[in-house]
């Protein structure tokens, strides 16, 4: 896979299809594989398809310090520049929506148009940042934090679906890796409510109404200080992508390519 150096990082991601680029940006913890890698194929009959593993996740290199989203945004500034072919579609979920509208309103002249889902803005929600700050004290207790960042990541109707044997695959595919850790570090000292004015690009924000990590609110927040945007909802958890998937990806796919 391509690698490319931005800031202090190497930055390792994945190229699928040809056409017009298409970022995804992925979300705490999960790198790019784990986050799009099941969907990434429906978009690649019609555009190139980029897949970067933030610093913390995948083969991505970095001097391991403390994460800013100023470095993260570099990262992905770094891959369209250097395989984006112009501007492209950028697509974040979660921490990846946060990157992609940092992206999208410092280099303006890199996005086309900005997808955002289950996004937030600032850490001065008092339960994010006590989900947040839980989550992270259950570093030295992996079964523990594979549980609660489960529990809270999708809603109940779905948990009960999927059937115990794989609920607990998800479980053990959870872990408090280095990275997981960072970025929830991240989760707790971010803001970017100043730079949403600054997002030129036509934008649509994706809220998840049975979300328990990041309130729906946050979703109908981001849409309301982001001038050039549109709204939708998806009755779904915080992993929409999962959850929802075809849904998700019919209202990604009318969004960029309507004229």
């Amino acid at each position: 896979m391509p690698i490319v150096s931005a800031g202090d990082a190497r930055v390792d991601y994945q190229v699928r299809g040809s056409g017009t680029g298409l970022l995804f940006v992925h979300g705490t913890g999960f790198g790019a594989q784990g986050t799009w890698g099941h969907l990434a194929d429906e978009f690649a009959g019609s555009r190139t398809v980029l897949l970067p593993d933030l610093s913390g996740c995948g083969a991505t290199e970095d001097d391991g310090t403390e994460l800013t989203v100023e470095q993260l945004a570099a990262q992905v500034i770094g891959v369209i520049e250097e395989a984006g072919n112009g501007p492209v579609d950028l697509v974040g979920f979660s921490l990846g929506a946060v990157i992609s509208a940092t992206v999208a309103a410092t280099r303006p002249d890199l996005v086309r148009r900005l997808v955002l889902t289950a996004g937030w803005a600032a850490p001065e929600d008092e339960y994010m940042r006590n989900l947040m700050s839980v989550w992270r004290a259950l570093e030295d207790k992996p079964d523990a934090f594979g549980r609660f960042g489960t529990l809270t990541a999708f809603s109940r109707s779905f948990l009960n679906g999927v059937g115990r044997e794989q609920l607990e695959g998800i479980i053990a595919g959870n872990q408090p890796s280095e990275g997981a850790l960072r970025h929830i570090d991240l989760n707790l000292r971010l803001d970017i409510r100043d730079l949403l004015p600054k997002i030129e690009a036509e934008t649509l924000v994706i809220g998840c109404t049975l979300d328990a990590t990041v309130p729906v609110e946050h979703s109908r927040e981001l849409h309301a200080a982001i001038k050039n945007s549109s709204y939708a909802e998806l009755e779904s958890g915080h992993v929409v992508v999962y959850e929802k998937p075809a849904e998700f990806v019919k209202l990604v796919q009318d969004f960029i390519h309507q004229s």
